[in-house]
């Protein structure tokens, strides 16, 4: 039998997934869904161009990674707190994912992820300190957000990065699963202009994240 984690024990978690989120140390559980596409040699524009989306993506799932432990943190009940972790462990490998193409473009994550989570993980627990319900559909939003800014950057990427589109197009299918895993347990809409609020504060993320 597992042992119940105690509030300490989800405490220390946190801060360990918080350094390996930050330093870029997460492993993913499953394969890189781009192994087994070409690595065709783009020219510098379109290099730079493919790592600035790539890194905006790393970016996204350090945020990911934050609002979710924050959110586990504070869940309520069992059940939730479950599906956060799970959803969280999925975006552990976008995470890795995204940072292994990172370095097969020649560049690196953004210098700010310090701060992308501190920020994003204090927003998780205020989300998760209004009740389950709030939880969920905080869960909801933020996914459909990330699959519209994903749909962008399916659309810009260079046609010839096979392998950024491919992880791109495994992450929005985990998306998409996380937001409907999450209506099914009972999310509550978001009332406005909280929505809005979130696509400011992504869409600022965007613009620094992709020099920075």
């Amino acid at each position: 039998m597992e042992r119940a984690l105690t509030p300490v024990d989800r405490l220390l978690d946190g801060v360990q997934n918080a350094l390996e989120t930050v330093l870029g140390s997460a492993r993913a559980e499953r394969p890189n869904p781009a192994a087994d596409r070409a690595d065709v040699v783009l020219d510098d524009s379109e290099r730079r161009h493919a790592a600035g989306l790539m890194r905006i993506n790393h970016v996204g799932e350090v945020c990911a990674q934050a609002l979710y432990v924050g959110q586990a943190l504070v869940a309520r009940d069992a059940a939730t707190r479950a599906q956060l972790l799970r959803a969280a462990q999925e975006e552990t490998d976008h995470l890795a994912w995204c940072a292994d193409r990172l370095r097969e473009l020649d560049s690196r994550p953004s210098l700010l992820n310090p701060l992308w989570y501190a920020g994003s993980h204090a927003i998780g627990v205020v989300a998760g300190l209004r009740g389950d319900g709030w939880n969920l559909g905080f869960v909801v939003e933020t996914e459909r957000q990330v699959e519209a800014h994903l749909d962008e950057h399916l659309q810009s990427l260079p046609d010839a990065d096979l392998r950024s589109r491919a992880i791109l197009e495994t992450m929005k299918a985990d998306e998409a699963r996380h937001a409907a895993n999450a209506e099914a347990a009972g999310a509550r809409a978001l009332p406005p202009p909280i929505p809005s609020l979130m696509a400011a504060a992504s869409k600022l993320m965007k613009t620094v994240a992709y020099r920075l």
